[in-house]
């Protein structure tokens, strides 16, 4: 018998459908715990396509105009957002719970209290209780954002030009807890250390919020 290496090929048609079947599986988990979801454009060779005519937009970013109002937990309706197409699955943030997407170098160094989700291009995300703003800290840094109300994040598994969105801290670990944000953002300006001037320049919009 000889041994090969080669991969076996899988008709496009099959990958499509099983990357609908894992995102819409994800979609309805978050959902049946209580967190909004709405649908993102969906990945396609180097670009994320939405459906909207003329859209310039290449990055990912929510396939609806109107995703923070149609954003919810109904099961038949994210089973019918995720019958014909593999779109990303978008949180929308700033009610269940707020966001807080920071570097590697300092997501690294703080324990994951509630869910925490990395991307491909090094960003880790905690999830914490809504309201809070940042801490002055933490505010005047281009590389921490903090994601409230009219945002969203991308979640696990969802695919990015950059790689994979993944879970270092499942929601299930955590119980579907949420850490208390004042404290997580404590624990962030310690490991960030002391503060050190930055010169005056237009804050960065992270590379996983974007508007449509």
């Amino acid at each position: 018998m000889q041994w090969t290496s080669r991969q076996p090929f899988v008709p496009p048609a099959i990958i499509d459908r099983l990357d609908r079947v894992r995102l819409r599986r994800a979609a309805l988990r978050y959902a049946a715990h209580g967190w909004a979801v709405t649908p993102g454009a969906y990945l396609a060779g180097n670009r994320f396509h939405c459906g909207r005519p003329g859209c310039p937009i290449t990055g990912c970013h929510p396939a609806l105009d109107s995703w923070a109002v149609s954003a919810g937990a109904d099961p038949v309706r994210i089973a019918g957002w995720w019958r014909r197409q593999a779109h990303t699955v978008l949180l929308p943030t700033g009610v269940g719970f707020d966001v807080l997407e920071v570097p590697a170098l300092l997501g690294r160094e703080v324990p994951g209290q509630g869910p925490v989700a990395v991307t491909g291009a090094g960003r880790w995300m905690f999830f914490v209780s809504p309201g809070r703003p940042l801490r002055p800290e933490l505010e005047h840094r281009l590389d921490v954002i903090r994601h409230g109300r009219g945002s969203w994040i991308p979640a696990p598994p969802n695919r990015l030009l950059d790689g994979p969105v993944r879970w270092t801290v499942p929601p299930e670990q955590a119980g579907w807890r949420l850490p208390d944000a004042e404290r997580v953002q404590a624990q962030l300006v310690e490991a960030a250390g002391p503060v050190r001037p930055r010169p005056l320049v237009p804050r960065q919009l992270s590379t996983s919020r974007r508007a449509a």
